[in-house]
């Protein structure tokens, strides 16, 4: 069988277990684990697995899907996924579809960068890591980041993750990169999650795939940043202070059509606090190399944003040319200048017609080893019934 085939296959087996009632399985009752599908696991002090990673580390290494529910605290821990098979993990609590009443925090403390473990790889830092092997999830550096081998199997198709807070708190500023979260040949999606860091919060490498329902991202320095694909849907980016940009893609030549990027939807993009001096400090993002691509459509801006949106790299290193991305549809608020952003010469206020490819998941998320587009089986459509 080929590989897509697999892949196919692994996908219907992930869907077919996502109607039960996940709402059920994470209100408090008195037996935790009633209204969770058979075999959930529970994690929780006092419990079987007291760690997620335990839990984790439990599950056969096959195409099973497996469910963990995770109690109310703080597990102070770093969390990798490796298997194929569908890994669902839920935070109990009585507010499934409110991320700001989240209990359950999944905490790590690292960072990498000058004077800070200068010699590691940013893959080192991570409180949430889902990627097949280590090294294809190594950023690297240079243009095109760490080789992976040609063959490396694909990952978990269809990682999903509710109501947890993956947290990074090396440090109350920006060190160098402290990933709260770590993607690559991978399908992953978030509900109802938080993301806390300064810099380098979220990380989608190579083929990777992630998306966002109604989380809060929170960072200062470059926090999207990757190869891979990213969606960031109805969700909060909250602007812990100002250096780099909010983005900072970097792609890389394919013989197939990609859409490699970060895509910011009907979103909030605000300070963290009014006491925060930021007023037209931000920058939306600066291309990490020449093939950046980030979009940010119908998405409030607070005044925190620069004038002219976007920046470059650096004045003596700007990495823009005509294959660079970087760019606007519909945004509003008082971090909306559309004088600055035409005199700025670097922000592309798209048209209806120029946005159009990017307008939906189909359109921008790739099928695994293929470059075909659509088939989004992972994505939970329905996240709040």
């Amino acid at each position: 069988m080929r590989l897509p085939a697999i892949i196919a296959g692994l996908l219907e087996a992930g869907v077919a277990v996502a109607s039960f009632n996940r709402r059920a399985c994470q209100h408090p009752t008195r037996n935790p684990l009633d209204g969770c599908p058979k075999n959930t696991l529970l994690v929780g002090p006092g419990r079987n697995f007291t760690t997620v990673q335990s839990a984790i580390l439990s599950l056969p290494n096959n195409t099973s899907p497996q469910h963990i529910l995770i109690l109310p605290g703080n597990y102070t821990e770093q969390v990798n996924v490796t298997r194929p098979g569908s890994v669902y993990l839920f935070g109990q609590t009585q507010h499934p579809n409110d991320q700001s009443k989240n209990s359950v925090n999944i905490i790590w403390r690292n960072a990498t960068g000058a004077g800070v473990n200068s010699t590691l790889d940013n893959a080192y830092t991570s409180t949430l890591t889902v990627a097949p092997t280590f090294n294809s999830s190594t950023t690297g550096s240079g243009p095109t980041g760490n080789p992976v081998p040609a063959n490396t199997p694909f990952g978990n198709v269809d990682f999903r993750a509710y109501n947890l807070n993956f947290i990074n708190d090396y440090k109350n500023y920006a060190t160098g990169p402290a990933l709260a979260v770590s993607v690559s040949y991978a399908n992953t999606g978030f509900y109802f999650c938080g993301f806390y860091s300064y810099q380098d919060t979220v990380y989608v490498g190579k083929l990777g795939n992630a998306y966002f329902y109604k989380n809060e991202i929170a960072g200062q320095t470059d926090f999207f940043y990757g190869f891979g694909t990213a969606w960031i849907q109805s969700s909060l980016v909250t602007l812990r202070n100002c250096g780099g940009g909010i983005t900072a893609w970097k792609g890389t030549n394919t013989t197939f059509e990609n859409k490699y990027g970060v895509y910011i939807h009907d979103s909030k993009v605000q300070k963290a606090n009014s006491s925060l001096a930021l007023t037209g400090k931000c920058a939306l993002g600066r291309p990490w190399n020449a093939l950046h691509r980030s979009i940010f459509a119908n998405t409030y801006l607070d005044d925190s944003i620069l004038p002219s949106g976007y920046i470059d790299w650096s004045k003596t290193d700007p990495r823009v040319n005509s294959n660079t991305t970087m760019a606007e549809y519909k945004d509003y608020g008082p971090g909306w200048n559309a004088t600055a952003r035409a005199q700025s010469n670097i922000t592309i206020v798209m048209s209806e017609k120029q946005y159009e490819p990017y307008s939906s998941v189909e359109k921008v998320f790739q099928y695994p080893f293929s470059g075909k587009f659509g088939n989004v089986a992972w994505i939970d459509r329905d996240p709040e019934r």
